[in-house]
């Protein structure tokens, strides 16, 4: 054990880190399955002795958890598709196109993704308000839209920089055009750092809480995260629900996460090859 711990200090400080990620979860799981009276008996840490899910039903009608789930859904996927497809262009152009002056514009692009959400609240929510927006789930999908795509224009000029230039310069002698080139060349090259891109986009949406919750006051339109911490705040709700509440809101984005882990992966390990 010593022997390992010597020789592997990086992969045992990971599995440390990945049991810390999985106990809560795992002890959120097991207290969702409790009912209120088993809970406060037995406390957090034991077994359920048998499966509670009223707490799951309640919290589901309560919040009406289908439509949050279609919204979050609809919000972090239109955002993850509509932002990588934004930072593809930028990046082509400032990567491979080579604009002027291209070392302020990425410095640019990295100024905007460090500014604090809470400075673009009153901002975003004036505009939304001039042009009809307001409360609508159009006006958070184009608020993160051009959030995330600032961090995705960043880094993928960076990795479009290093894109060889003989095969983009074969590609136009064969008589290929600039959009032939970037979708038929230079997108299936750079697939697997897209793919990245969209797994990390769809997840930070999903996690995503203020705009949402100054931008979407209807309760039609609000997303999970909203949902959970407007019932945090009701003080309505006992610790089954909230554990059952809890577990509803991760389920589905680490559900996302484990469908496209190939694709995380893949994309990289193709980075880190090149």
């Amino acid at each position: 054990m010593t022997r390992a711990l010597r020789r592997y200090p990086v992969l045992v400080a990971l599995a440390i880190a990945a049991l810390f990620m999985i106990v809560p979860f795992l002890i959120v799981a097991v207290n969702a399955a409790k009912s209120p009276a088993e809970y406060s008996q037995n406390g957090p840490l034991s077994l359920p002795e048998g499966l509670y899910l009223d707490g799951l039903k309640d919290f589901w009608e309560r919040v009406d958890y289908g439509q949050k789930l279609f919204n979050s859904v609809l919000i972090s996927g239109s955002v993850a598709v509509l932002a990588a497809v934004i930072s593809v262009l930028n990046a082509y152009a400032i990567g491979i196109g080579r604009v002027k002056g291209r070392a302020w514009v990425l410095a640019f692009f990295v100024l905007a993704n460090m500014l604090p959400q809470e400075a673009l609240v009153y901002p975003v929510y004036y505009l939304s308000k001039e042009v009809g927006l307001y409360d609508t789930r159009l006006s958070v999908i184009i608020v993160f839209t051009v959030i995330q795509a600032a961090f995705g224009t960043y880094l993928l000029a960076s990795v479009l920089g290093q894109f060889p230039r003989e095969v983009i310069e074969a590609a136009r002698i064969d008589g290929a055009n600039k959009w032939q080139v970037l979708w038929r060349i230079v997108v299936p090259v750079s697939r697997p750092t897209l793919g990245v891109l969209l797994v990390f986009f769809f997840i930070w949406t999903w996690n995503e809480f203020l705009l949402p919750l100054v931008m979407l006051i209807s309760n039609d339109n609000q997303t999970v995260s909203v949902a959970l911490g407007v019932l945090q705040g009701q003080r309505l709700m006992d610790a089954t629900m909230t554990n059952a509440a809890a577990l509803l809101g991760v389920l589905p984005a680490l559900v996302f996460f484990l469908v496209f882990q190939r694709t995380l992966t893949r994309g990289i390990a193709v980075g880190a090859v090149k």
